[in-house]
């Protein structure tokens, strides 16, 4: 695939975008200097180390990528897309991945099928967790907003019906989560665990429930559901970490919004999931 990318900064050399703007690894930016892959879009070639004028057109020219994923048509939820990333509503009790090798059924073989031969998401969300995942479409994309992940510049915000009248509105729970050793799948607040921080503030209260948005500064695996569970208000439906039982099958936890600057345009990207939970207000 080929895209065009402006440079917006007085005498930014390819180099710098690629290693430092970008944070690309140094395997791909060798790649992408060996097939001469970086031109400017008239055709021209560049020094990498050449400072460029604000203003200039590159051309960045990608040799094809494809995916592990084995195409599954199934129905798929396209709430954003461009030629570098899709935004896409998962159900709850659909996988993001497949487990292994040739499995199908999940979120990224729908996605495949329909926007193939590459795709890959750059976070995940539980089976049992309904909303919005993003998706890089090729190699450059990928290793740009999983840096961006890493660096805390994707908003993320959910929203989760729980058991149980907060004392405080909202608030910050920081507290490390590590593996339950009785228990193959659950985790649990351990001092020596991972580092862990969710912001909470509580929206709604009706009787001994409330709906709680949520945002996370790391995601840890099923860091909402324990770091909730630790306050004392599980989320409903969610049976392994205590909370009581729900109207089906699933637990009631939902990515309701994305936000971050598109590296590759500039302009904010602020995501809403059209497809709301009928257990939300």
């Amino acid at each position: 695939m080929e895209f065009t990318f402006v440079i917006e900064e007085e005498g930014l050399p390819v180099e710098t975008l690629l290693k430092d703007r970008w944070r690309l690894g140094r395997k791909l930016v060798h790649e992408l200097r060996m097939q001469d892959a970086v031109k400017a879009s008239d055709g021209g070639r560049l020094r990498w180390n050449e400072p460029l004028p604000a203003g200039l057109a590159l051309s960045i020219r990608l040799s094809d990528a494809q995916s592990d994923y084995i195409p599954n048509s199934r129905e798929l939820d396209v709430v954003h897309e461009d030629p570098h990333c899709l935004i896409v509503h998962k159900p709850a009790a659909l996988a993001v991945h497949p487990n292994g090798p040739g499995g199908t059924g999940t979120l990224m073989n729908r996605v495949i099928a329909r926007f193939g031969p590459y795709a890959e998401h750059v976070h995940r969300l539980d089976m049992g967790t309904s909303g919005l995942v993003l998706i890089a479409r090729h190699p450059v994309a990928k290793a740009v907003f999983d840096r961006m992940l890493e660096e805390k510049a994707i908003r993320r915000t959910y929203v989760a019906e729980t058991a149980g009248a907060f004392k405080k509105r909202s608030g910050t729970v920081s507290a490390p989560i590590g593996r339950d050793r009785h228990h193959a799948t659950r985790r649990r607040v351990s001092p020596s665990g991972q580092h862990a921080v969710t912001h909470y503030e509580v929206i709604r209260e009706k009787g001994d429930r409330a709906i709680v948005k949520l945002e996370l500064d790391t995601g840890r695996t099923h860091q909402i559901r324990v770091h909730l569970a630790h306050l004392g208000h599980p989320i409903i439906g969610d049976k392994l970490y205590g909370g009581l039982p729900s109207d089906g099958e699933s637990y009631r936890l939902h990515a309701a919004r994305l936000s971050f600057i598109h590296p590759f345009t500039g302009k904010l990207l602020d995501i809403g999931d059209p497809v709301r939970p009928e257990w939300l207000p």
